[in-house]
């Protein structure tokens, strides 16, 4: 069964939560700088080549009959390119602007479930003969660490920075899919075993449970709750199928300085918290724009690897958990902004740590056929109408390369990422590095949120507000002539709760 294996609950869960308006892939974007390798032939030659380093990239997903159990997958004797591999062209002069229009509607679409979970977009037409790769990759088969272990399999680098431990190849060479009879018999016994461990299960969660009411008995300040504590805003709805995206690039060493110039006045301050302050400076500008400005503040849901310290990388699956903090918009002042964010991630973390592994733990007993039947139900009936969201917005931050490096021979540009949206939030931030900047990534349903692109505009005035400088002329913030006098936000006459 080396090639058989089954997926945990967990993973099977970005399945059972997929439907036709809320797609579970994540995306990676690589730019190249031109090269003659940068064709699609040699494209599909060198990731085949590589495919025994990226395990996910050669297993199907295969349902156990009447849904007994959760999917096993099964390792591909071989890949159809035509049906993995994709070329598009957007004209030779193609602005960065028309190719975050073609990523968009590459997300816009699901993979198809009937072969590997993954597809590959080469986008030509870029100027001065620069190319992208999109990668496209079913979040159940693999998270932001063990993606970025992949992109690690398939770079060429100077120095072993990137893999440490070095790269796990697969020996096996496949199998042909199970038999009906098999996968019931696995399944049960499976099933059987999970059943063993069910009431230690029961005896660690009261335990973290209570380990977290103390905790929050006695830490100074407080932590957001889900739903309970998020503001209902424009971007928080039922989802479509659509999807837009948008990015913007900040120096590395502009977001350390951040950190430096308030590191004497906030104890504990991290580079993620400034990250948070930094999206929550360009979302307070973007609500004001709108003239929708919540009282209460936005939260942000915040993915948070489990396994980031573990010397072997992670090519497969998700060992992640979420925790949820305040992007503090409800405060004017850019500085305690940063002092508010920074205190309750820190009390979240230490919240989420107490918790452990609780949700990935429990999905193992979800009932897969209920548990899928009532997503689609859910999302059918659009009922993230009737009620707030859990948080408002994906924020993650993932490093990436930190030195320069070649995918299929030719060198890496520039890389992004971003993660997919769930029912009711329809706008994701992601955080990815590469040498020395910081490139931030949105992702959002235009029926909810239309012009992401204005608001990764408002990064940077929003990096220069932390740090008490004027803000770039480029992100000024445009303005229509009936627009003029839009107050500042937390200075709007009407200030309320959005419905």
């Amino acid at each position: 069964m080396a090639s058989i294996t089954r997926m945990s609950g967990f993973d099977a869960g970005f399945l059972y939560m997929e439907t036709p308006s809320m797609h579970m892939h994540t995306l990676k974007i690589a730019v190249l700088d031109p090269s003659t390798d940068n064709t699609f032939d040699n494209l599909i030659e060198r990731m085949t080549e590589r495919l025994r380093l990226l395990p996910p990239m050669r297993r199907r997903v295969v349902q156990v009959p009447f849904r007994l159990n959760h999917p096993v997958l099964v390792t591909q004797r071989s890949i159809d390119p035509e049906r993995h591999f994709f070329r598009h062209d957007i004209g030779g002069d193609g602005t960065m602007r028309e190719l975050e229009k073609l990523i968009g509607e590459i997300c816009s679409t699901p993979l198809d479930r009937s072969v590997p979970l993954w597809e590959l977009h080469l986008c030509e037409g870029l100027p001065d003969g620069k190319v992208a790769i999109v990668g496209k990759i079913h979040h159940a088969l693999a998270d932001g660490l063990a993606a970025n272990a992949m992109l690690a399999n398939v770079m060429d680098v100077a120095s072993t920075d990137l893999r440490p431990g070095g790269a796990r190849g697969e020996t096996h060479d496949g199998v042909d899919d199970p038999s009906h009879s098999l996968l019931v018999r696995h399944a049960l016994r499976d099933g059987a075993r999970q059943i063993l461990d069910f009431p230690k299960l029961i005896t660690t969660t009261v335990r973290r449970i209570l380990a977290v009411v103390r905790y929050r008995r006695a830490m100074e300040g407080s932590v957001p709750t889900p739903v309970k504590d998020a503001p209902r805003t424009s971007f928080n709805g039922p989802l479509t199928r659509r999807r837009s995206f948008a990015t913007v690039t900040i120096p590395l060493a502009e977001l350390k300085r951040a950190r430096a110039a308030h590191a004497t006045e906030i104890d504990g301050l991290t580079l993620n918290d400034v990250v948070l302050g930094v999206t929550s400076g360009a979302l307070r500008r973007w609500l004001a724009a709108q003239g929708e400005f919540p009282l209460r503040s936005l939260l942000a849901g915040v993915p948070v690897g489990l396994d980031a310290n573990d010397i072997e990388p992670r090519l497969m699956g998700n060992n992640v958990s979420n925790l949820f903090t305040t992007l503090a918009t409800d405060v004017d002042d850019p500085v305690e902004r940063l002092r508010t964010i920074s205190i309750t991630t820190r009390h979240a973390k230490a919240i989420n740590q107490r918790l452990g592994t609780s949700l990935m733990d429990w999905s193992q007993f979800a009932p897969p056929a209920p548990f899928a039947a009532a997503v689609r139900a859910y999302s059918r009936v659009r009922g993230a109408r009737f009620h707030p969201a859990a948080f408002n917005v994906i924020v993650s931050n993932v490093p990436g390369p930190r030195e320069r490096v070649k995918i299929a021979g030719s060198q890496l540009s520039d890389v992004f990422s971003v993660g997919p949206l769930t029912e009711g939030i329809g706008l994701n931030v992601t955080v990815w590095s590469y040498m020395d900047h910081m490139n931030f990534s949105l992702l959002a349903c235009p029926d909810l949120l239309p012009d992401v692109e204005v608001l990764a505009a408002y990064v940077p005035a929003a990096l220069a507000e932390l740090l008490g400088e004027p803000e770039p002329g480029a992100a000024a913030e445009p303005v229509a002539e009936d627009q003029q006098d839009t107050p500042e936000p937390g200075n709007h006459p009407g200030n309320q709760e959005s419905a």
